[in-house]
């Protein structure tokens, strides 16, 4: 990859956005138009935009199934995704798909129906993951949602569209002491 390339893969590009086009499986991105934005997407020499941000919320997928192969149709650097809007769709998981793309920094998932606060811990690999969106998920209702999340996410800065506070990280960390028992060392 160029450095010209890379530069125009930026996150102040807009994004390729496929919000409200009643999506029900991943593949129907190949043939769906995105929407237009107000500013155009630059494209490369072989017509894949350049963006690191893919928008795919109020639709109605329940998977993620072929996510890596339609990005990579789609997108010219999909490995650069910085941000995945997944909002406001039928989600039941978190797929481990989104744990690949390590420079992924803002992640929504509101408004879907992910069920077990443990899907929380996939996310923990990716390194740069600033901002997270779980509100509006059964999830929400469990007790400890919020600290629970912020333990297992320690560097996320941004949660449920809420600044994370120092006294979040310090009630977070009590919630975890008297919360979740620590693992003990087997004796081989």
């Amino acid at each position: 990859m160029s450095k010209r390339d890379y530069k125009n893969t930026s996150v102040q590009e807009p994004p390729l956005d496929y919000s409200f086009r009643s999506i029900h499986v991943i593949q129907d991105l190949i043939s769906e138009e995105p929407r237009v934005g107000l500013r155009p997407l630059k494209h490369s020499k072989s017509g894949k935009p350049l963006t690191q941000s893919l928008w795919l919320n109020n639709n109605v997928l329940n998977d993620l199934k072929d996510f890596t192969q339609v990005a990579s149709q789609i997108l010219e650097h999909p490995e650069n995704l910085a941000w995945i809007d997944l909002s406001f769709n039928d989600l039941t998981s978190i797929d481990p798909i989104l744990t690949t793309f390590f420079n992924l920094s803002v992640l929504y998932l509101h408004g879907n129906s992910i069920q077990s606060l443990g899907e929380v811990n996939k996310l923990a690999v990716l390194p740069r993951l600033r901002s997270l969106t779980l509100h509006g998920n059964p999830i929400e209702e469990e007790k400890g949602y919020r600290q629970y999340v912020l333990c297992t996410l320690p560097r996320i800065t941004t949660f449920d569209f809420s600044g994370v506070t120092k006294a979040d990280r310090t009630t977070a960390e009590v919630w975890k002491r008297m919360n979740i028992k620590p693992k003990k060392a087997r004796i081989k």
